[in-house]
């Protein structure tokens, strides 16, 4: 074991929850859950942490073991929006500025209230913890 996401979904199995028994008994957003247990989150809020470790039984520092570390190298808003175009243009690989590794991207796309196709780049690195989540 050595990711967030492999330790929530062990653990959870071991005591027999599904992704959805986990987030009703923790009091966490489903939609929070699946994105742990998928690796797109990598590091959690001091709150969901408590939440689920009382729920997974086991102690908060459990599982903050297995979340990446905070890093104090900050990426300036030109490289975030030159890697924001790139997703929009469907470039395949792109770097992460913080470690080298190829990012998981995706486009998420809604409707505002006029009913306008909008469209949200979202990046991670799978071995860092760069994301891009706005």
């Amino acid at each position: 074991m050595d990711t967030l996401s492999t330790f929530i979904n062990l653990r959870r199995e071991k005591l027999g929850m599904s992704s959805s028994g986990l987030a009703k008994k923790s009091g966490v957003d489903i939609s929070v859950i699946e994105d742990i247990e998928s690796g797109k989150e990598l590091f959690l809020p001091v709150t969901i942490r408590q939440k689920l470790a009382k729920a997974l039984k086991c102690q908060p520092a459990d599982i903050q073991q297995y979340e990446k570390k905070l890093s104090t190298q900050i990426i300036s808003n030109e490289i975030i929006e030159d890697i924001k175009q790139q997703i929009l243009s469907g470039e395949e690989e792109i770097h992460c500025p913080m470690c080298g590794n190829i990012l998981v991207t995706r486009i998420a796309e809604m409707y505002d209230l006029e009913d306008h196709l909008m469209r949200h780049p979202k990046a991670h690195c799978s071995k860092c913890v760069f994301q891009i989540k706005d």
